[in-house]
């Protein structure tokens, strides 16, 4: 589908429009209370996105925070540790905490009071499984395929709707040979513009790379990109210029398999691949296409999701 036959951008006026048909401010930027029509549309969107699952995928449902020790032995604090989120709660006797409640009400400074706890705030729903399916020992013939989900979080503070800090993830995940992760890579990777399509939403397909952090963050993105571990497909919102990226087909390598272990029965380090959909960007984008009025979203798109006109 052609990005400018078929794209629609919201401009700020626009864009303020949506926002206050979508949510409600929470005092914070990129951190919104969810309306009823587009939480209709975010839960369509989890109904379409299931109907694509390949068969014999295992689902999970994660909750919002994750081991601290394992998001750091999976290496993402080295990577991306100016958007990691941390929990932090008060400790100590009762003394203490009163203490520190006593300063609030004096409207002094309290935070320096809070410690780390073993917990920190998902930054993507794929990090739990490969400890999970580590645990179960060898990676059998055909490998692992997963279809997981959890709310996230990443701290880029943004006014604009479609970077938000808290959001939702959905990923479906592959663990075997590299053979085999090429195929799944193959296979989805025609899947993602096929699902743009059927949604009607303006998109291109590039090669990417993360946000890495630091000057050593740059050869690494570079590299990325070169190896073409990593594409977006991209859908404009507020401009054609900056499309903003609604879905990834992300390639690891054997990084996961060897932080790990996981091996098939030959012994061979397994390699991994996710394909993921930022719900929410997707519903956004859906609204900024389309409208907030679903009654005159296209017939196609409307039936693609099963929503009543």
């Amino acid at each position: 589908m052609s990005v400018v036959a078929a794209c629609r951008v919201v401009d700020d006026e626009a864009c303020d429009s949506l926002a206050h048909e979508l949510f409600r401010p929470m005092g914070v930027d990129g951190v919104y209370a969810r309306t009823a029509l587009y939480e209709q549309v975010v839960d369509a969107l989890a109904a379409f996105v299931t109907r694509q699952r390949e068969p014999k995928t295992e689902v999970f449902r994660f909750p919002p925070v994750m081991s601290r020790r394992m998001l750091e032995r999976s290496g993402y604090l080295k990577s991306f540790p100016n958007l990691l989120g941390c929990v932090s709660c008060l400790e100590g006797s009762e003394a203490e905490i009163y203490g520190v409640i006593d300063r609030v009400e004096a409207g002094t400074e309290w935070t320096g009071a809070l410690a780390p706890t073993d917990l920190v705030l998902s930054p993507a729903s794929c990090y739990p499984v490969y400890p999970m399916a580590a645990q179960r020992g060898i990676v059998p013939a055909g490998g692992f395929s997963f279809d997981v989900a959890a709310e996230c979080f990443r701290r880029e503070p943004s006014s604009n709707l479609d970077r938000m800090q808290s959001f939702r993830m959905r990923e479906y995940v592959c663990i075997g040979t590299s053979d085999e992760v090429a195929d799944f890579r193959t296979r989805w990777m025609t899947r993602i513009t096929a699902i743009a399509d059927q949604l009607h939403l303006a998109h291109r397909v590039e090669p990417a790379s993360d946000p890495f952090f630091g000057r050593g963050g740059m050869f690494l993105a570079k590299t990325q990109v070169e190896q073409a571990l990593k594409f977006e497909l991209l859908i404009p919102i507020r401009t054609v210029a900056s499309p903003t990226a609604c879905m990834s087909l992300n390639y690891h390598r054997d990084h996961f398999g060897n932080v790990w272990g996981l091996r098939n029965a030959a012994g061979e380090i397994s390699h991994t691949s996710c394909v993921a959909f930022g719900m929410d960007r997707l519903a956004v984008a859906m609204f900024a296409a389309h409208g907030v009025k679903l009654a005159e979203w296209p017939a196609a798109v409307l039936a693609a999701l099963r929503l009543q006109n």
